[in-house]
Formats: structure tokens, C-alpha cells, sequence
């Protein structure tokens, strides 16, 4: 599993990868996309809200687990019943596999199987640029030590070997490329390319390395 970040900096940003952008305008804004692990009996993760789908994912991945709590959905999902605030439908839902919600817009759900425990907070938060009050612990995840190799592909993989990892990325968007092709403003505002630079800054054990990537998201 690939997670949003790294497909970026790889230069294979598709639609799912590029929405996190799209609420940023030109200008910096730093400690973003945050993501923590601290290596002990099990291996405990935290995250920002933006981290919440890779995280679901990379749990339906590793383990047999049922999820329960809320999926955000920018579209209806048929033969499901929801409700719609604030322009996305709410569904709620307790002891699901979460295969019939195909293009989430958010999953706001927990998982508990005795191995792997997954926490995520049920409203998302208000949009912002004091980089001070962002929730670096918006998401958690515990699993055995066991699964260190892929958790550490999934999302560390970048980075060295260590008890405390924390990596925190810095965005500087010079230039907004709008597509050339669309007329709803709506549209034009979603497809909206953020071109600048993508600071990755990681933390190993108390020692800081930080590596600049072009970015186009």
C-alpha cells in the first residue's frame, strides 16, 4: 500500500492524492500531514486527520477487522440510508468490512480485533492555517511488532531505523495551474494543480533530517 504522500513525491499523484491539496492557496504552510511511531510491546502510531484513509487501508490490509463509526461520502451510496450535512452524505456504520464504500471521502471509523487497534475521531476539524492547533493525534493505531515492515513501507519507509519516528512535511505553494478545458467553477477549483515545493522533515531518536521534493498536487 502506497500512501497519498508518497505518491506525490513519486510523481504518481492521481484524483485521490490531489483532493488534500485543494484546500490550499498560495503560500506556506508548515507541520502538515503529520505522522508519529514510537516502537515499544506494540508499535503506536498517531497521525493527522488527512492520514485517517491510508490508515483504514492499511489496516483491511494487514489484518481480518470490522470497523464501526461514520464514512464521509461526497456521493450517495445506493441502497444504503445516510444522511447529508454539509455537502457530504454521513453513514454510519458498526461491525463493517466497508467494501461497499468504494470512494470515501473520509472514514471516521475504529477497529479493534485484540491485535490491532485503530482510533479515529469523529468530526473532522475546521479549516485552518495556525499550524500550532493542528491534531497530530487525530488518528492512532497500535499493532504487533509483527507488522513493522509493512507499516514501515506504508509510511516510514524514508526513513531510518529507530524507537521514535515523527515526520511532519512544509508546503510552499508558488503557483496554482488552473485546467484549461473546464467551465463549472466547482470543477475548476477541484482539478486546480498546487505547484511549489513539498518539504519532508523526519525525526529519528531526536536526530532532525529534512528533504525538499518538487510538488505538483
Amino acid at each position: 500500500m502506497e500512501n497519498f504522500i508518497k505518491k506525490v513525491l513519486e510523481g504518481k499523484g492521481d484524483d485521490d492524492s490531489h483532493r488534500y491539496f485543494v484546500r490550499f492557496g498560495k503560500g506556506d504552510y508548515a507541520r502538515r500531514f503529520l505522522i508519529s511511531m514510537t516502537k515499544g510491546s506494540k508499535i503506536k502510531v498517531k497521525a493527522s486527520f488527512e492520514l485517517a484513509n491510508d490508515l483504514v487501508r492499511f489496516v483491511r490490509d494487514i489484518g481480518n477487522v470490522k470497523f464501526s463509526g461514520k464514512v464521509l461520502s461526497k456521493d450517495k451510496v445506493e441502497g444504503i440510508e445516510g444522511r447529508k450535512k454539509a455537502g457530504v452524505f454521513v453513514y454510519e456504520v458498526s461491525d463493517s468490512s466497508l467494501h461497499e464504500f468504494h470512494s470515501a471521502y473520509y472514514y471516521l471509523v475504529d477497529a479493534n480485533n485484540g491485535d490491532i487497534v485503530l482510533k479515529i475521531k469523529k468530526s473532522l476539524p475546521k479549516p485552518g492555517k495556525n499550524e500550532e492547533k493542528i491534531d497530530d493525534k487525530f488518528c492512532s493505531l497500535e499493532v504487533p511488532e509483527k507488522h513493522w515492515h509493512d507499516l514501515k513501507q506504508a509510511f516510514f519507509w524514508d526513513a531510518p531505523e529507530g524507537k521514535k519516528i515523527s515526520i511532519a512535511h512544509e508546503l510552499k505553494i508558488r503557483d496554482i495551474v488552473f485546467p484549461r478545458d473546464e467551465k463549472d467553477p466547482v470543477k475548476i477549483r477541484e482539478k486546480a494543480k498546487r505547484k511549489g515545493t513539498l518539504v519532508r522533515a523526519i525525526t529519528v531518536d531526536g536526530n532532525e533530517t529534512k528533504r525538499d521534493y518538487p510538488l505538483e498536487g
